[in-house]
């Protein structure tokens, strides 16, 4: 046995040591990349023995002995895991001298039952928590994009970020929507941030009210902007059928859902028929009747898709061989000089209903547009399977045969 010092307090400790017994620095079996605690924390000390939880956070030694030997706290509690150990720290340092009557805690005045050690949890430390347990810490699997997607809100809402979490109110959450200058898209992201968060605080018991729920994007959606294939852009695109993903293209124009409503959309082999949707009350759920010209592209989409051993659909993929196709197919540019998106599609799919005379409701169905306060439509307004295809199948198509 030697003795060396250790790299973190740099007291004399023993080389066959696991960790250091003054501060808890890790010698031995140490995971790459571990964070260290900030000065002033705490420590973390793995537990000799077999545990169940072999990692105990302590506070900040704030006494010593005669010998100068650090006295510690008692363990605050007993952790699975190194990162578990740290977020408690994390949460405990954040607990800060209140005023206290009868057992409820005065904030701004006000009184609550939120427990001391996140009264002074800052906007960014919440976040650290709540994205650890969401993309860290859970067993479902989220994808890369949408890890960055929470990170790239998360550094638009840099004028909450200091700011105590408990203290924020509706008003400080609008704001952050109100002036940020990006579009409607980016905008739907922070809001999700801020319900994802205080959806998290909630089920942790660091606050009482969800201010969430009150925020609204107050600009249209620029996202529902687009332009229709023309028609010989149509003709192009039949006449080129039977190339890779041309398919899948033609299935959005006639069937008119958005492309992120395919990530889940049933389809009906016996009714032939789409059924899902995304966005509003009126389009989830809603009922498509299949073209008769393109139910050969939803059966390729099944096998594809949806049969067993078929793959996951990624709307961003599908995205990229979108513009791929029209690349190849010289169509990337709208005859008003604007690029088409998948969007597009779903515009085309409305002219195509209004150039064929498909009649208003069943138009409005097939598209899960909102009637509105036209009462009298959105009450009795029906329309049976076989009056929607009768309806949709008023639609030419160039080139099917």
């Amino acid at each position: 046995m030697a003795l060396i010092l250790c790299p973190e307090c740099t007291h004399t400790i023993s080389d066959k040591a696991g960790f250091c017994p003054s501060c808890g620095y890790p010698l031995k079996d140490a995971p790459q990349k571990r964070r260290k605690l900030p000065n002033g924390t705490g420590s973390v000390k793995r537990l000799s023995g077999k545990r169940s939880r072999k990692w105990a956070a302590y506070p900040h030694v704030t006494k010593f002995s005669q010998s100068g030997s650090p006295i510690l706290e008692p363990a605050i509690g007993y952790f699975r895991t190194y990162e578990e150990a740290y977020q408690a720290l994390i949460l405990y340092n954040a607990a800060a001298p209140v005023a206290q009557i009868s057992n409820r805690i005065i904030v701004n005045g006000l009184p609550t039952s939120v427990p001391p050690r996140y009264l002074n949890i800052t906007f960014a430390e919440l976040y650290e928590l709540y994205y650890h347990n969401k993309f860290n810490n859970s067993k479902k699997k989220f994808s890369r994009a949408s890890a960055y997607s929470s990170k790239a809100a998360f550094n638009n809402c840099k004028t909450l970020h200091g700011r105590k979490f408990l203290e924020l109110r509706k008003a400080d959450l609008q704001d952050v929507i109100d002036n940020c200058p990006l579009k409607h898209s980016s905008l739907e992201l922070i809001v999700t941030l801020f319900k994802g968060m205080y959806s998290y605080a909630l089920q942790n018991d660091m606050i009482e009210k969800d201010y969430s729920k009150y925020v609204s994007i107050n600009i249209a959606d620029d996202d529902e902007c687009g332009v229709p294939f023309s028609q010989a852009a149509l003709e192009t695109l039949w006449k080129n059928r039977n190339r890779k993903n041309v398919g899948m293209i033609l299935l959005m124009i006639y069937t008119g859902f958005r492309i992120s409503a395919y990530k889940d959309i049933r389809y009906d082999r016996e009714g032939e028929y789409f059924q899902g949707g995304v966005k509003t009350i009126s389009a989830k759920n809603r009922i498509v009747p299949l073209h008769p010209a393109v139910r050969g592209f939803a059966l390729n989409f099944y096998h594809r898709f949806q049969s067993e051993g078929g793959e996951c659909f990624h709307a961003h993929k599908c995205r990229k061989e979108f513009y791929e196709v029209l690349n190849t197919l010289n169509l990337t540019f709208s005859d008003s000089g604007t690029k088409h998106t998948p969007h597009d599609c779903r515009h085309t799919f409305s002219w195509l209903c209004d150039k064929y005379k498909v009649d208003e409701l069943s138009k409005h169905l097939l598209m899960g547009h909102s009637l509105g306060s036209d009462i009298e439509r959105s009450v009795y307004g029906h329309r049976t399977l076989d009056e929607l295809r009768a309806e949709i199948e008023k639609i030419q198509v160039p080139y099917c045969r």
